[in-house]
């Protein structure tokens, strides 16, 4: 297959581009900067300069494409405006062919918070503000599937390994300022999956008949915030101190993006193990601290 992935040079995009070469497609990343271009060539797939905001420029790729997958994230304020146009000019991509599918990056943090309930694709939803808009953009994507264009919506836990994503902050902060920093006492739980296990979901449901359908993502691993921090701090050398940051405090700080870091979930992956076969090889951040450490310090080094 032919596959185009945007944000492939972003944490989770480039793990879901190299796991599409890797798994014998021939692999396009769409990437913001030239300069990370040879990042993309080393994992074999095949650079495409251009940005979310101007999709004339990679239009013509997507559209030689059987696999459109979105995984850019932006973080300005019109962010969402900018994820529902991306989406759209995928699916004008496909438009007017079979057999192509589209692959959307949702996330697990639309279910709110769960505590120690599980929750899966079937469960209703309740987004803290700052995901507020995703459950609408979710369901203009399932609604598109049909006529030779199957779409699925992919919803990850909290993605660690590699660069680190949000885990990284605990890294940054033990070694910067001797403590891992969270938001709140650390008693909730992550819903959490490694960066390669979800890029081996991505090519499962690519590779599927399956369409029209939600996927979590998310290991089995129920550690809390605080056990996760302890040993990101130890695998720091800050010997398991950890900074408490009250969500108050954060979200008057950071805004209602913080509110998301305090959520307590348990969010199920079965249907993706019944479906699609997929069962993430790596079970949990803790055990795995030191050598996710070495990992943030080595992308950072490179950066």
């Amino acid at each position: 297959m032919r596959v185009f992935v945007t944000g492939a040079t972003g944490h989770v995009g480039s793990a879901v581009a190299a796991a599409f070469a890797r798994a014998g497609h021939e692999t396009y990343g769409l990437l913001r900067s030239p300069s990370k271009a040879p990042a993309l060539e080393a994992a074999e797939v095949v650079p495409v300069a251009g940005t979310m905001e101007e999709p004339e420029g990679w239009r013509e790729t997507a559209e030689r494409c059987s696999v459109l997958v979105h995984c850019a994230v932006d973080a300005s304020e019109s962010s969402w405006d900018l994820h529902r146009a991306t989406l759209g000019a995928l699916r004008e991509a496909a438009r007017e062919r079979t057999g192509r599918v589209l692959l959307a990056t949702s996330g697990v943090w639309v279910y709110g918070d769960s505590g120690d309930s599980a929750v899966d694709e079937a469960s209703p939803l309740d987004p803290p503000t700052f995901v507020a808009p995703r459950p609408a953009v979710d369901a203009a994507v399932l609604s598109w599937n049909g006529g030779g264009l199957r779409t699925l919506v992919i919803r990850p836990g909290c993605v660690y390994g590699g660069a680190g994503s949000l885990t990284a902050a605990w890294f940054e902060s033990a070694t910067r300022h001797g403590a891992a920093r969270i938001v709140g006492d650390g008693t909730n739980r992550w819903a959490m999956v490694h960066r390669d296990d979800l890029a081996d979901l991505y090519v499962r449901a690519a590779e599927s008949g399956l369409g029209g359908e939600v996927v979590n993502a998310t290991d089995p691993g129920r550690a809390t915030v605080l056990e996760c921090a302890r040993a990101a701090s130890l695998a720091a050398g800050a010997e398991g101190r950890v900074e408490y940051w009250p969500v108050e405090q954060a979200v008057a700080a950071s805004g209602p993006f913080a509110t998301c870091l305090a959520l307590s979930q348990h969010v199920d992956s079965g249907k993706a193990a019944r479906l699609l076969g997929w069962a993430p090889r790596h079970r949990g951040f803790v055990d795995a601290a030191p050598r996710l450490f070495a990992a943030f310090r080595a992308s950072r080094a490179g950066a």
